[in-house]
């Protein structure tokens, strides 16, 4: 409790300097304490200064700065290793218990640097899946599980032509091989085995149907 007329000291910055694990971010020290790591544009907004003092209001911003901060870090690496939607990255921030409004703030920053954008990803996972032998059906599951909205699916399918049927060798190879290895089975269950095989793959209709009835014929 502290005494009537007394005044709560507040800390001080004790060590100022930049962060050698993460370029571009300054590591405050209070009270000889390691405190966070914050943007260095931050440090300098803020005026902080060896042996300033530092109140509650400013220790909130700057430990909200430095949530973000460490989000935008995970979010980096994951980026390294492969490419994200911005709904699944999300998802994978919040799993490694970052706050979902530092969340938010670290992902709008790798948008605005253009290192994230779902209309991108979906166009090249569309194109690196279909030479896979996934169909459109699949492919929209995927990304719809992916979290990338639906209209932006839609775009990203009619750019690499798999919606208006413009690639059919790929489903014609994948039900050819596949008929081959079902053998002398009766025309009837080989048709069957062909579109359950295929639809597993995304490929659906009734083009893909009048393509298995010519295989099996």
């Amino acid at each position: 409790m502290i005494e009537a007329g007394r005044v709560e000291r507040l800390p001080v910055v004790t060590a100022l300097v930049p962060d050698p694990r993460r370029p571009g971010t300054m590591r405050i020290d209070l009270d000889e304490a390691r405190f966070a790591s914050v943007p260095a544009e931050v440090v300098m907004a803020e005026g902080l200064a060896m042996g300033g003092a530092v109140g509650p209001a400013l220790q909130a911003r700057l430990t909200a700065e430095a949530d973000v901060e460490a989000a935008y870090r995970t979010a980096l690496r994951a980026l390294e290793r492969r490419p994200f939607a911005r709904a699944d990255l999300a998802r994978r921030l919040l799993r490694k218990a970052h706050a979902r409004p530092a969340v938010e703030s670290a992902l709008e920053r790798l948008v605005a640097l253009a290192m994230l954008d779902d209309a991108a990803f979906a166009r090249n996972y569309v194109e690196t899946r279909s030479a896979r032998g996934r169909g459109p059906a699949r492919l929209t599951r995927d990304l719809l599980a992916m979290g990338v909205e639906r209209g932006v699916i839609d775009h990203a399918l009619a750019a690499y032509g798999a919606v208006a049927g413009e690639r059919r060798e790929v489903p014609l190879a994948l039900a050819t091989k596949r008929a081959a290895q079902l053998g002398e089975l009766p025309r009837t269950a080989k048709r069957r085995r062909l579109l359950a095989y295929l639809a597993r793959r995304g490929f659906t209709g009734r083009e893909v149907s009048e393509m298995v009835a010519r295989v099996v014929g």
